[in-house]
């Protein structure tokens, strides 16, 4: 090990373990969050374009946070969303889009009913009433759950809240900005019931698959010297085999 070319490895596996030291304790700086948002942030109502710009994702901080906006719905728009739960029960989303600026809209889930009947009945009902007047939307924003496939008996039903999927079948979309998350409104109309929308869970101020990839960056930096030690093992074996062979055919 004290041969200069088993120094060099050494030197080497320093360099290496050193870069995975910082790796680790990168990832440990961003594991632990040393400003969490206050307790109850998500419950204080913000204005929606300061809190969320059209296009963005929603970061895990803003998740179920109450906004409110204004605008107008669009005609044509009112569409029912399958498999919604509400206090445990199954029924029906009737989401719209809302107008919030020249041409800005996001996906607004109105409200919930226990059936498809009443579901369409409130969609016809919101049409008819949809004659571009301005309308408050309080609500929590909630992050696209992404589209799914429907099934072949019915191919206009949808099971997921998605604002991409509804994009598709919007009115009035060319070179229309939309909101990747969906507002879920605090108070239902046309009869619908409110959505059951608690309060989001604390977040954590740790992040614990961080963590783990921390502690990964420590094994690896210690595997590197044992890698070292393995090396040169071997090659002082090698050498204790020769010299010993050699020994015995001298004999």
């Amino acid at each position: 090990m004290l041969r200069g070319r088993w120094i060099g490895v050494l030197l080497l596996c320093l360099v290496v373990a050193g870069v995975f030291a910082w790796l680790g304790q990168w990832q440990l700086e961003r594991a632990i969050d040393t400003d969490p948002p206050p307790a109850g942030v998500t419950e204080q109502v913000q204005p929606l374009d300061g809190t969320l710009e059209p296009g963005v994702y929603l970061p895990e901080p803003l998740v179920g946070q109450r906004v409110e906006t204004e605008g107008s719905w669009i005609p044509g728009d009112f569409l029912v969303v399958s498999n919604r739960f509400n206090g445990g029960v199954e029924g029906y989303w009737v989401t719209g889009q809302l107008r919030v600026a020249e041409r800005t809209s996001i996906a607004v889930a109105v409200g919930w009913a226990p059936d498809r009947e009443s579901a369409d009945a409130a969609a016809a009902e919101l049409e008819a009433d949809a004659d571009g007047s301005t309308v408050a939307i309080t609500g929590r924003i909630i992050s696209d759950e992404g589209p799914s496939v429907p099934p072949r008996t019915e191919p206009d039903r949808m099971d997921r809240m998605s604002p991409a999927t509804l994009l598709s079948r919007w009115h009035d979309t060319e070179q229309l900005d939309v909101y990747r998350p969906y507002l879920a409104s605090t108070t239902a109309s046309a009869g619908l019931v409110d959505i059951d929308s608690p309060a989001p869970d604390e977040i954590s101020p740790v992040n614990w698959l961080n963590v783990f990839y921390a502690v990964e960056w420590a094994i690896f930096a210690g595997f590197a010297f044992y890698l070292w030690y393995r090396l040169a093992k071997d090659a002082w074996e090698r050498e204790v085999e020769e010299f010993e062979d050699a020994a015995a055919a001298s004999v």
